[in-house]
C-alpha cells in the first residue's frame, strides 16, 4: 500500500522562490556566477596541487580532495536550479530527487569527515613534527581520504533508503529549492519518526563526531603553540592552521543554521537563502580562503600565470617532498 501511494508522486515542485514569480530570470545570472566561480576556483586549486611539486604534502593532498568535494557539492544542486529558473514550473522528478538527496547528503558528510582529517594532519605537523612523515605517510593519507568518502556514502545511503520508504500521497510541493531530507519529511504522509531519529543520530554522530575531533585536535595544537617561546615561532606555527579554521567555522556555522534552526514561521524564501549559504556560498569561498591566505598557493599560481620562470612539474602523490 505504501509503495503504491509513493509512486503516485512522479515529480516534486520546488516552492523556494515562489514568492517572486516571473522574476526567476533575474536570479539566473547570480546563481550562474556563483557556480562558475565555485567550479573554476576549486578546479584551479586542484590543478595547482597536481602540477606544482612544492605542494606535494599531505595538507595539500587533502585540500585537493576538499576542492573536488566542493565542485561535486555545488554541481548536485546549482545546475538543476539554473534549469528551473528558465522554466515556468520549478520541478524535479522523483528519481532525480532521490539521487540529489543521496549525493547531497554524501558530499556533506564526507566534507565533515575530511575537515576532521585535515585537523589531524595539522596536529601531527605541529605536535608531532619528528614523527610527521611516518604518521602522515602517503599510504596513511590515502586510507584516510578513502575513509572520508566511505563515511559520507554510508551516511547518505541510510538517509536515502529511509526516505524512499515514505509515502507522499499526492503531496509534491517542497518548500525548498532542492531535495533535502528535512523538507521531504514535512510533506510525507506516512510516519516519519524513524527518519527523524535517524537524522538526529546522524547529525550527532556523522557531523558532531568530526567536529568534536577537530576541537580535540586544536586543543592540543593550541597547547603546543603556547609552549613556543618566540612570538614569530608561534605565529608561523599557527598560521598554517588559519585557513582550515576559517573553513571549519564557515562549514559548521552554516550547517548549524541550516539544519538546527527553528523552521516555525520560516517562508520558503528564507529556507532557500539559508541553504544557499551552506551548499553554495561556502564551496565558493573555500578556494578563495586558501589562495588568499597561503603563500605556497600564491607562489604556485604565479608560476602558472608566468610571473616566475621556475617550471611546473607533474608529480605523483605517492611520495611527499621533504
Amino acid at each position: 500500500m505504501g509503495g503504491r501511494n509513493q509512486t503516485q508522486v512522479m515529480e516534486f515542485v520546488f516552492l523556494g522562490f515562489s514568492g517572486i514569480p516571473n522574476r526567476h530570470i533575474y536570479l539566473f545570472l547570480p546563481f550562474l556566477a556563483i557556480y562558475l566561480v565555485t567550479v573554476l576556483g576549486n578546479l584551479m586549486i586542484f590543478t595547482l596541487i597536481q602540477l606544482d611539486s612544492s605542494l606535494r604534502t599531505p595538507m595539500y593532498y587533502f585540500l585537493s580532495h576538499l576542492s573536488s568535494l566542493d565542485i561535486c557539492l555545488s554541481s548536485v544542486t546549482i545546475p538543476k536550479i539554473l534549469v528551473n529558473f528558465l522554466r515556468q514550473r520549478q520541478t524535479i522528478s522523483y528519481n532525480q530527487c532521490m539521487a540529489q538527496l543521496f549525493f547531497l547528503a554524501s558530499f556533506t558528510a564526507t566534507e565533515a569527515a575530511l575537515l576532521a582529517v585535515m585537523a589531524c594532519d595539522r596536529y601531527a605537523a605541529i605536535c608531532k613534527p619528528l614523527h610527521y612523515s611516518r604518521l602522515m605517510s602517503p599510504k596513511v593519507c590515502a586510507i584516510l581520504a578513502f575513509a572520508t568518502w566511505v563515511w559520507g556514502f554510508l551516511d547518505s545511503a541510510l538517509h536515502t533508503a529511509l526516505i524512499t520508504t515514505l509515502s507522499f500521497c499526492g503531496a509534491n510541493q517542497i518548500p525548498h529549492i532542492f531535495c533535502d531530507a528535512p523538507p521531504l519529511l514535512k510533506i510525507a504522509c506516512s510516519d516519519t519518526r524513524i527518519n527523524e531519529i535517524a537524522i538526529r543520530t546522524a547529525s550527532n554522530v556523522m557531523g558532531g563526531g568530526p567536529f568534536l575531533f577537530i576541537i580535540f585536535s586544536y586543543s592540543f595544537i593550541l597547547s603546543s603553540v603556547l609552549k613556543i617561546r618566540s612570538a614569530s615561532g608561534k605565529h608561523k606555527a599557527f598560521s598554517t592552521c588559519t585557513s582550515h579554521l576559517i573553513i571549519v567555522v564557515l562549514y559548521y556555522g552554516n550547517g548549524l543554521i541550516n539544519y538546527n534552526r527553528s523552521s516555525a514561521g520560516d517562508s520558503p524564501e528564507t529556507a532557500a537563502l539559508v541553504s544557499i549559504m551552506f551548499c553554495m556560498v561556502s564551496p565558493m569561498l573555500n578556494p578563495l580562503i586558501y589562495s588568499l591566505r597561503n603563500k605556497e598557493v600564491k607562489g604556485a599560481l604565479k608560476k602558472v600565470v608566468g610571473t616566475q620562470r621556475k617550471p611546473l612539474c607533474f608529480h605523483n602523490n605517492a611520495s611527499w617532498s621533504k
